[in-house]
């Protein structure tokens, strides 16, 4: 089952990554876009515990690979740390710290993206909670 908002991300991350220059701000647009997607199938309604570490220790490898700036780099190591612990913070927590170093390191398209997200996982938990 795929979270509600995951469309919506996609699309929106899908229009910065054509607005951006090659080299570290796409690479950074991409790796804040798996992130994000990674975040928000943790997030109920969609939360897969089973295979979720896995998932992320993937994620993790895959990011190694991308030339993102090294504050975003560094958000994304620990949002992935914190999406991997047990009794981590909520995917929306993860996802809203996420915000300040994409708009600093990629401008506000991406900025926006990611606190859209944000909204859709606390829309999700909410849902999810009163279930």
């Amino acid at each position: 089952m795929s979270h509600s908002a995951l469309a919506a991300a996609d699309d929106a991350f899908a229009k910065a990554l054509a607005a951006s220059a090659r080299g570290p701000q796409r690479d950074g647009v991409f790796a804040l876009w798996l992130v994000v997607r990674a975040a928000l199938t943790a997030a109920p309604p969609a939360a897969a515990p089973a295979r979720r570490g896995d998932h992320l220790r993937a994620l993790a490898g895959r990011l190694k690979s991308l030339n993102a700036p090294a504050p975003l780099r560094r958000s994304l190591a620990a949002a992935i740390a914190d999406l991997a612990a047990p009794r981590g913070p909520a995917a929306a927590v993860v996802l809203a710290q996420l915000t300040a170093p994409a708009a600093e390191c990629l401008g506000r398209p991406a900025a926006e993206a990611v606190q859209a997200a944000t909204r859709a996982a606390r829309l999700g938990a909410r849902v999810g909670s009163a279930a």
